[in-house]
């Protein structure tokens, strides 16, 4: 496509860090075709139970390889690479480094955002506020005081690593999402480079009024942050600096989103309704709320969707995630063995075409919105097979996403008329027909599957001083896309749904405890429920967690 038509055409440049991958592709302005695309793969570790972490200089090094790869590959497709207009950045958002502008050495691994070593920070901030009430803060941020975001995390470092604890002392450190540390990088580094955010990162902090769009001395003081440390804040769309060296040298940097802002921006959910479900290892769901902020009362998050320029309005989005999507697969795969590849599941539910009755709660890491609870399974008969739990598996993202666009529908009071989704599991198409059975209104897959970088591609094409891409409704491309219709009726759904709540008021009635026995070595753990005994005398069995609950005489329990 780029070497067609080769001299009218303008690719344009955009950058992705999302997820465990660096992504790299270029994008025709006029098409918002996908011209090239590049990827490597981001090493995680896990040093501890419950803790992740990323090495921010191996991220850079990635971005490096990726832009090489993909100039060579431009050169390939005789797309000169001076046609590059301009370089968006997208990122996981809430991950935190913190890093020595001196000497341009990170201070610690990049604390990523589902690391949860500041569960004990957590308690302590909850404590601080009046009643214990985690959602003391929402009113500026929009946010409970949780282990996911940045100001946590950061709160962690100062009280946990000496190295970082001196570096501010003495004014060197510098704190960031991810997206602030490579235009950093990428601008220059110790020798000049930009240390900005843009609005939608900034508000994954906590530190940040999501209202007047600045960083709020009160929120600072109530996690003791030092302000001087913080990134300048911008908006979306506007140049924050040019590339300071390598083949793109000069090329304006313009376009800064989270990666589900960018997804919004990509599936172009510009009006105030309009939602978009990302389908990942867990799944995002936002809904454009236009420029009003909509606290939730319902367990959703608010946070900034976008500001398109510095002139420009900030647009707010309702939130909700699903902790477990495509992580559940991956665990059928390598935990369970039902799978032999994530591909399978599909070919497996497809032919169950039901999960008869079994009914999967994967909340492995609790059910981030608006429930949590442990893992069960339920409904399991001497019939059920492993196609069955297949079938439920990809059920159970079906139902979470309905419980979160229930509660967006109930803290908006507009109903959405249709679903916009995208992400790796979108490629599963009975999960999509599932989806659209099970939320009974349409879902709307794009051709485009790379909407989180083609989100950050137009924000950084449509800045002041490139204006390369309009983001005009009249001038937006015309992206294609296919629809899934219900094909349940409403009462089918209905009932299907029912049943799941059901299982998840089971699940909430469980409770983990520290192991309260030993036998021959092998720990035990203590399953506690309101009505344990109820459950453990009738059929069908349960599944929780690793250890099975079978029918028992005498009222007996493991």
């Amino acid at each position: 496509a780029a070497r067609g038509g080769a001299e009218t055409r303008k690719p344009q440049y955009y950058q992705d860090f999302s997820g465990s991958h660096l992504t790299k592709g270029v994008f025709n302005a006029r098409t918002a075709e996908l011209v090239s695309h590049q990827q490597v793969e981001i090493t995680q570790s896990f040093p501890k139970e419950g803790w992740v972490e990323a090495d921010p200089k191996e991220i850079m090094q990635s971005v490096y390889k990726v832009m090489d790869r993909t100039c060579e590959k431009l050169h390939q497709l005789s797309v000169d690479v001076s046609r590059i207009k301009a370089i968006g950045v997208t990122n996981q958002r809430e991950t935190t480094v913190v890093w020595d502008k001196e000497t341009g050495e990170p201070l610690y691994n990049a604390i990523v955002w589902l690391d949860l070593r500041t569960q004990s920070t957590v308690e302590r901030l909850i404590n601080k506020a009046p009643g214990r009430n985690k959602n003391h803060l929402k009113h500026k941020t929009g946010l409970p005081i949780s282990t996911y975001f940045s100001a946590v995390k950061l709160r962690w470092l100062l009280d946990n690593v000496d190295e970082v604890k001196q570096a501010v002392v003495s004014g060197r450190a510098l704190f960031g999402t991810v997206d602030s540390w490579i235009i950093w990088c990428l601008t220059g580094g110790r020798s000049g480079g930009v240390h900005i955010t843009d609005v939608t990162n900034a508000s994954r902090t906590m530190l940040f009024n999501i209202h007047t769009l600045n960083w709020d001395q009160e929120l600072c003081r109530y996690f003791d942050i030092p302000m001087e440390i913080l990134p300048k804040v911008h908006s979306s769309s506007e140049i924050y600096g040019h590339m300071s060296a390598g083949p793109l040298a000069g090329v304006p940097i313009s376009g800064c989103l989270g990666d589900q802002s960018a997804a919004l921006v990509g599936q172009m959910c510009f009006s105030d309704g309009q939602a978009k479900n990302t389908y990942g290892t867990g799944c995002f769901l936002l809904r454009n709320t236009g420029t009003k902020s909509v606290m939730s009362e319902h367990g959703l998050l608010t946070t900034v969707a976008y500001k398109l320029g510095k002139n420009q309005p900030a647009h707010y989005a309702l939130e909700g995630s699903v902790a477990i999507a495509g992580a559940v697969v991956r665990w059928l795969r390598d935990n369970m063995g039902i799978v032999q590849s994530s591909s399978e599941i599909e070919e497996l539910a497809a032919a169950a075409g039901t999960s008869y009755g079994c009914y999967f709660v994967p909340a492995f890491s609790g059910l981030y919105a608006p429930t949590g609870s442990p893992v069960i399974i339920c409904g399991l008969t001497q019939f059920t097979n492993r196609n069955h739990l297949a079938f439920a598996a990809l059920e159970a993202v079906c139902f979470q996403t309905r419980e979160i666009l229930d509660a967006m529908n109930l803290d908006s009071g507009v109903p959405l008329s249709q679903l916009q989704v995208d992400g790796g599991m979108t490629s599963n198409r009975l999960l999509m027909q599932l989806q659209a059975d099970i939320l009974c209104m349409p879902v709307v897959r794009p051709s485009m599957a790379e909407t989180t970088a083609l989100g950050v591609a137009m924000a950084a094409g449509a800045a002041e001083g490139v204006e390369v891409w309009s983001l005009s409704p009249q001038q937006l491309p015309v992206i294609s896309a296919e629809t899934f219709e219900p094909q349940i009726n409403t009462e089918e759904s209905e009932f299907r749904f029912a049943r799941w709540k059901k299982a998840v008021q089971k699940a909430m009635n469980w409770e983990t405890t520290e192991p309260c026995c030993h036998t021959n070595g092998t720990t035990l753990t203590h399953l506690a429920c309101e009505k344990v005994l109820d459950h453990l005398t009738v059929s069908p069995r349960f599944l929780c967690g690793d250890v099975q609950i079978s029918t028992f005489p005498d009222n007996h329990h493991v």
